[in-house]
């Protein structure tokens, strides 16, 4: 089973999971034969609930609209998605909604099954029952982990049936409820309505507040100080090594920015906003103490608001605000990493201009050179002649477009991280 995470933005990109045939109503027979095996017609209880009971019929859940939830506590992203998941099945639950969770565990043995398990406040398969664990997998299409297949309980339209369950839940929460295809409508076009309107006020005010805090964290500066501007939205936080290795990039980069923009005059400015994700207040100081730009106080209700309605699933996220309050970009970061400060403002047509570039530059790069440090010929290589997406060897920064790739082991560096040697001198720099 491949294990990755679809960060696929397009909010009309929801995944609609096969159907394998015509669509049943979930009647009890039919849950039997999805949930069940020959020797059982139920489902374990959460561990809070095995006080009174361990199990629960499958015919219970007649009715109900379920979410299949394929997991595994070994898979970092899974244990994410679990903490988001629990909060919205508890408050669906408290409101009386009519939804049930089955949880298809692709844990490595009993142990990690039940220690998972300890914490899911839903039903599961039991982790020993592998032909229906199997068969769901098969039936589901299941590529990827953590995945949530959403039934509905009158599954009679084909365009109404699943849906990836993951991407609604992280992009909508509670409000995805019921999962229909008029409700999935009705909040994409709400969604729109906000993008369409969106201003950097109403981004990152709330009736509370109207300011942001500068290096001093007492000091308030207000928000319409960013109007005109173009602004960078810097989800991070210290627990996060990552985030912690961008940050100082991330600040070189926006200093030279700043500068240039001083230099050539006429009004235009450059900010960036930190929204933290820090654990706690003394972690926050101490991070944002690092930064030469503004943030959002710590715990801020807007911190939560940005990184759902922006779909963030990982940090660090530098998510980049026109001058007219519209967004730009969410791939700041991947930017920064390719262009540093030569690719702002950011912009689609700016982008282009430096593939352009990079494409005119490598018309003039060797063919092939040995790179200090590794042992094999490199080859220049790009998107169309086996490259593509990769990390520098060199640098551990994000690259694309061009590069110098081992064709025998997969090594990659930027063109300009190379460092040109004779093939012996390669061998011994190692």
């Amino acid at each position: 089973m491949k294990v990755e995470m679809n960060l696929d933005n397009d909010s009309n990109n929801l995944v609609q999971a096969p159907t394998n045939g015509d669509s049943e109503k979930l009647s009890p027979s039919t849950l039997s034969s999805l949930l069940g095996s020959k020797d059982r017609d139920y489902l374990l209880c959460s561990t809070a609930a095995a006080a009174e009971t361990d199990q629960v019929k499958i015919s219970d859940l007649e009715g109900k609209v379920i979410g299949i939830y394929f997991s595994a506590n070994w898979y970092p992203p899974c244990r994410n998605f679990n903490r988001v998941l629990i909060g919205v099945y508890e408050q669906l639950k408290s409101n009386g909604s009519n939804f049930e969770i089955v949880f298809v565990s692709s844990d490595e043995d009993l142990d990690a099954f039940n220690s998972y398990r300890e914490n899911m406040p839903w039903l599961s398969i039991p982790f020993s029952d592998l032909e229906t664990k199997k068969a769901l997998n098969r039936k589901y299409d299941v590529e990827s982990i953590p995945c949530l297949v959403i039934l509905q309980p009158d599954n009679t339209k084909d365009d109404d049936t699943y849906y990836d369950g993951v991407e609604l839940i992280y992009r909508y929460g509670v409000d995805a409820f019921p999962f229909t295809k008029e409700k999935l409508d009705e909040l994409r076009r709400e969604e729109k309505r906000k993008h369409d309107s969106q201003t950097v006020t109403n981004l990152l005010t709330n009736p509370e507040r109207d300011y942001l805090l500068d290096q001093t964290i007492t000091r308030k500066v207000p928000v319409d100080s960013l109007k005109g501007k173009t602004v960078g939205l810097y989800l991070s936080a210290q627990w996060c090594m990552p985030c912690v290795e961008f940050t100082p990039k991330l600040i070189s980069i926006y200093q030279k920015i700043k500068q240039a923009l001083q230099e050539k005059g006429g009004g235009e400015d450059f900010e960036i906003v930190f929204v933290s994700n820090d654990r706690d207040q003394s972690s926050f100081e101490s991070y944002f103490g690092t930064m030469p730009w503004l943030a959002l106080p710590f715990r801020d209700p807007t911190a939560r608001t940005l990184a759902k309605y922006f779909d963030v699933q990982w940090i660090p996220c530098l998510i980049i605000i026109g001058p007219d309050g519209k967004t730009v970009t969410k791939q700041g970061r991947n930017l920064i990493n390719l262009y540093q400060e030569n690719a702002y403002p950011f912009t689609d047509a700016k982008v282009e201009s430096l593939e352009k570039e990079m494409e005119e530059a490598a018309k003039s790069l060797p063919r092939s050179e040995y790179h200090a440090g590794h042992r094999h010929l490199l080859t220049l290589v790009s998107e169309g002649s086996g490259g593509g997406p990769f990390i520098c060897c060199d640098c551990d920064e994000q690259g694309s477009g061009w590069a110098y790739q081992c064709l025998e082991c997969g090594y990659e560096v930027h063109p300009r991280c190379i460092r040109a040697v004779t093939p012996q001198s390669s061998i011994e720099d190692r």
